[in-house]
């Protein structure tokens, strides 16, 4: 039988200060339902969710944080790498103040709040990518590759190694880890982040981490640790990099079964293996969607949306996963009004028609949120509009639609258009919501 989803059985929180900001932090973990996703809620920030997914990934030195708008969460690795390791699939995670609680700099308090809060199901399946294809990612003498599972072999494989030769003590350490099978709590959890001794100079010099001594956070020096500080494990410091690792690659948004080998990988890299691997899974449900025929033909569409011919350009749609997401396709042919005019020689669709493809997909989506019957989305905006392939006749244009956020008034998706395999086109579209004066 599949697994199904789980969430925590009653609430937890814990408290501290934050590595890098030196700000004082709070965060609450909440039960949250089926298909809701791990989901920050910024509440000294206008309460902004922020869903722990690759999309909101900001670049930040030496840590993962999340942007949606103006609001931030730094330092979210530890925590998610504690969620991945119970095996979480839906979490509330608040937080008061810029960053996480850096406590001791392991992922262990998470954990055993996690661990003291329990755990329930729900009868939703659990959505798992099983990876297909090798994948390799790299920069300069780092590297990260993703490979499909061994035989038999249940969950996620990571073997990282770490080469710090001949620049400091450390050397070269190496650590393999099954997250199904082996002991997240003996293995990994209390691993702590570490700095070389130079590195800790150039963060208080620039004003990082000032609350901290090198009794407080692990600074590795020529003889080995500074201050009274001493190694959990012999070799802590690779055990960290694994930490990270599963935390930067729960990004994805679902679990993973395959392999993942890295050496001397960072958040960067990482980061780049996870937006690599969610292609790799959009690739593989849309083909899926496509094998499996439809989920709305054109008169169910008609139901829905208000357009007509030659405006309604959404042909079927192959898949819809609540108001979270959908896929649908729109067949180019030559027949089509706009080509009489639009480079009637060397025909190519308008990419604002593609756009507005993508738009009106979009409020298939919007549809499936009960609050909203009876209501028109009206584009209101658009934002980060890339037009990445030429669309020609004979085309078939699979369109994908995801939530970013909906309130009573305001609807905000991103939107992709592929051909085959490649990205014809990218938006972000927010909608207004306004009565349908037809209906009343």
């Amino acid at each position: 039988m599949a697994e199904t989803q789980r969430t925590i059985a009653k609430p937890a929180s814990l408290q501290g200060i934050g590595l890098f900001t030196s700000k004082p932090s709070k965060v609450n973990f909440k039960p949250a339902p089926e298909n809701h996703g791990v989901v920050f809620c910024c509440l000294d920030q206008e309460s902004v969710h922020i869903p722990a997914h690759v999309a909101h990934v900001v670049k930040r030195p030496r840590r993962t944080s999340l942007q949606f708008g103006k609001a931030t969460i730094e330092t979210c690795e530890h925590c998610l790498s504690a969620v991945a390791a119970m095996g979480l699939d839906n979490l509330l995670i608040e937080v008061e103040g810029p960053e996480l609680p850096g406590m001791d700099g392991s992922a262990l308090p998470f954990y055993e709040a996690l661990k003291q809060a329990g755990t329930e199901d729900a009868d939703q399946p659990r959505r798992v990518l099983t990876i297909r294809k090798p994948i390799m990612v790299r920069h300069d003498d780092a590297m990260i590759t993703a490979l499909p599972p061994e035989p038999g072999v249940e969950g996620l494989d990571i073997f990282y190694e770490l080469d710090y030769r001949p620049r400091t003590e450390i050397g070269r350490q190496v650590c393999s880890f099954n997250l199904a099978r082996d002991g997240y709590v003996d293995s990994l959890a209390s691993a702590r982040t570490f700095l070389l001794e130079e590195e800790a100079l150039q963060a208080r010099e620039a004003g990082i981490g000032t609350h901290l001594t090198e009794d407080d956070v692990l600074v590795l020096g020529p003889e080995g640790p500074l201050g009274n500080n001493k190694l959990r494990f012999v070799d802590e410091p690779v055990r960290h990099k694994m930490v990270d690792l599963i935390g930067d690659l729960f990004l994805l948004g679902i679990p993973i079964h395959g392999r993942i080998l890295a050496q001397r990988s960072g958040h960067a890299l990482n980061h780049a293996l996870v937006r690599q691997l969610l292609d790799q899974a959009r690739s593989e449900a849309r083909l899926t969607a496509l094998a499996g025929g439809r989920t709305m033909d054109i008169r169910g569409l008609m139901r829905l949306l208000p357009h007509r011919y030659p405006m309604l350009l959404v042909d079927r749609v192959l898949e819809i996963d609540g108001s979270r997401r959908a896929l649908g396709v729109k067949n180019v042919t030559i027949n089509e009004p706009f080509f009489t005019g639009h480079y009637p020689g060397s025909p190519i669709m308008p990419g604002v028609l593609i756009v507005e493809a993508m738009a009106q997909l979009s409020g298939v989506v919007i549809c499936q949120i009960l609050e909203h019957e009876g209501k028109l989305a009206i584009l209101l905006s658009l934002d980060n509009v890339r037009l990445r392939k030429p669309v020609t006749p004979g085309d078939q244009l699979v369109l994908e639609a995801e939530t970013v956020r909906v309130r009573a008034r305001i609807a905000h998706m991103r939107c992709r258009a592929y051909v085959g395999e490649e990205t014809a086109a990218e938006a972000e579209v927010k909608f207004m919501l306004v009565d349908d004066d037809s209906q009343s």
